[in-house]
């Protein structure tokens, strides 16, 4: 067990949603701040009754990038145990990187604890895994371009052409233009899911098609708070595992007699 040092700002992933979906040491951490900063926009307020009373919580969904910093400066100066609570976990979609490099500059130390992150969460709702053995083993996180704008060679109707898994963050709201880019490629029978709120109570899953997302997801009233899942892993089984296969060596397990898929009995040495 890491110990808890004074004078540090620790960036914690909170987990998507549940409370009890955040690690053991973001836990720890929690109860052992002394000053707490978190995204009142996205984080569970459940998870601040964890904090122990009397330590200054604020969230700084309203705050700017220099109001935040000044409020963990002021923390770190005081020798506190300094908690900045994200969403998720804060490698994806966190807004950390431009924190990191204030906080460099001016030569606050800091730590980072990952967390579970949503589109995980929305992984296990559905009941999918994001690759299959025989499929695509490969998984795009991403997003549809809007008032923040993607890369050109990051963008649907590229990214469409590998046929991969495809989960969409923060566009929930811009899925007529989505589904027009990932269209350039796809067919409009290509399976498709949106996972609203995972984790969360009132969590909701819709299973459809590229075709049918933008009109479902319209009709389902969803516009933001949720991710999208594009791809075949979806819908298909894929193939036996190799790592379990009798007949398949690997550094734990010698090859022995086995059953093929097809209940053939194959003698193995």
């Amino acid at each position: 067990m890491s110990e808890i040092r004074r004078g540090v700002v620790y960036f914690v992933g909170a987990g998507p949603g549940d409370p009890e979906l955040i690690t053991v040491k973001g836990l720890r951490l929690l109860q052992e701040a002394e000053l707490v900063l978190y995204a009142g926009s996205l984080v569970n307020p459940e998870l601040l009754k964890n904090v122990r009373d009397g330590v200054p919580c604020h969230d700084t969904a309203r705050l700017t990038l220099e109001e935040t910093v000044a409020l963990i400066r002021e923390g770190v100066a005081a020798g506190k145990v300094v908690v900045r609570l994200h969403t998720g976990d804060p490698a994806l979609y966190g807004a950390v990187q431009e924190q990191f490099d204030l906080l460099e500059a001016e030569g606050i130390p800091y730590e980072i604890v990952p967390g579970v992150s949503s589109f995980l969460a929305a992984a296990a709702l559905l009941g999918r895994e994001l690759t299959v053995p025989g499929g695509t083993q490969t998984v795009i996180l991403t997003r549809q371009g809007g008032r923040t704008p993607v890369p050109a060679a990051e963008s649907l109707r590229e990214l469409a052409r590998h046929g991969s898994t495809l989960c969409l963050f923060l566009s929930a709201g811009l899925l007529q233009e989505a589904v027009k880019d990932l269209l350039v490629h796809l067919s409009p029978d290509t399976p498709a899911a949106i996972v609203e709120r995972a984790s969360w109570p009132g969590e909701r899953v819709i299973r459809t098609s590229l075709g049918r997302l933008a009109a479902e997801a319209e009709a389902a009233g969803i516009t933001k708070t949720a991710l999208v899942f594009i791809g075949d892993f979806l819908a298909a089984r894929g193939k036996r595992s190799l790592l379990y296969d009798p007949r398949f060596t690997h550094g734990f397990r010698t090859r022995r007699e086995g059953r093929a898929p097809d209940g053939t009995v194959e003698e193995q040495s």
